[in-house]
């Protein structure tokens, strides 16, 4: 353990000693890699430490090496440390996020300190049931319902871990034409949206933590930032259902989150609608655009299957209609 980190974080603790007693993940591309800590002493029993190393940079496991890549995995670490100094306090009870302890840097290392979320949301999922992907879904309405209109000053001013201007190398590789020709349109649209709120821009199921009663937490915010909020939605009911489960549950999933963003909000019936008219509107647009990083990134992906791409048919087939 590096001396010095070990003086901070038993200064910000309080404890008498520290121990790291598990690696729970490396980082992607061998850049560090996140830690559970337990202490001896006062405050926290046990916490949670992301260690960023940008000299340990290694080859991407699906080759995507390059400075483009390198700066963005840099400019990840930064919005997320920016999220925990400056934003993550907002969050309440509702879209819980883990608590932030402290964090440490010197050089190009790096170290984040926050809540152990195992104590209170111990299950993490591959697979959930319809109840589940609503409490998350409910989790999302309520984030996006606390940073409404609220400007990403510190985060990415388009939130998404696919946002097309940090992939160009997905696009060149699109073997799409349709969705090449309008790929900047389609994100045109959705930035230029009235309503906008800041997004996890990572809502996939794997990181969400569950509760034993069912509440949930969510992790990494690398890629959070402004955005429609449909953005989180497509890409989180994309990592946890299939194509007959989205075909079938799809439009009562989005009626759940639609009406506990209302519910969150507490704004006059009629302002509500607005928002849910134009972000109802950018659906599939939203899961257009996620299915032209998909395709540009691995395009045997099994979120690539008949339902999706008529919903990508579809948003083209009214783009092309209105030029």
């Amino acid at each position: 353990m590096d001396p010095e980190f070990k003086n901070y974080s038993l200064r910000i603790t309080g404890a008498i000693s520290i121990k790291e007693t598990e690696v729970i993940q490396p980082l992607w591309s061998n850049y560090g890699k996140i830690s559970r800590y337990v202490l001896d002493g006062k405050e926290y029993n046990s916490f949670i430490v992301k260690y960023i190393d940008l000299r340990l940079a290694n080859e991407h496991p699906r080759g995507w090496k390059s400075d483009l890549a390198h700066n963005r995995k840099v400019k990840s670490y930064d919005v997320e440390s920016n999220w925990y100094n400056e934003w993550n306090h907002l969050a309440n009870e509702n879209c819980k996020t883990p608590r932030y302890i402290g964090s440490f840097g010197k050089q190009k290392e790096k170290w984040i300190v926050l809540e152990d979320l195992k104590i209170d949301y111990p299950l993490t999922k591959k697979r959930v049931d319809l109840e589940e992907v609503k409490a998350v879904l409910r989790w999302l309405a309520h984030f996006h319902s606390t940073f409404m209109n609220k400007k990403p000053v510190g985060l990415r001013k388009n939130g998404t871990y696919k946002h097309i201007d940090t992939r160009p190398e997905q696009l060149a590789n699109l073997n799409h034409d349709g969705l090449k020709t309008y790929a900047n349109q389609i994100d045109q649209l959705l930035n230029n949206c009235k309503y906008k709120t800041i997004i996890h821009g990572d809502a996939k199921l794997a990181n969400f933590c569950f509760s034993k009663d069912g509440s949930v937490a969510a992790v990494d915010f690398q890629y959070v930032g402004g955005g429609c909020g449909m953005k989180d939605v497509t890409y989180f009911l994309g990592s946890c259902l299939s194509a007959q489960d989205s075909e079938k549950y799809e439009a009562g999933l989005l009626n759940a989150y639609f009406a506990e963003l209302n519910k969150a909000m507490a704004i006059p019936n009629e302002d509500f609608k607005q928002i849910e008219k134009e972000w109802r509107g950018l659906y599939n647009l939203a899961s257009a655009d996620f299915m032209r990083f998909i395709l540009g990134w691995m395009p045997t992906h099994y979120k690539v299957n008949d339902y999706e791409m008529d919903k990508v048919n579809q948003v083209l087939k009214e783009l092309s209609r209105a030029h």
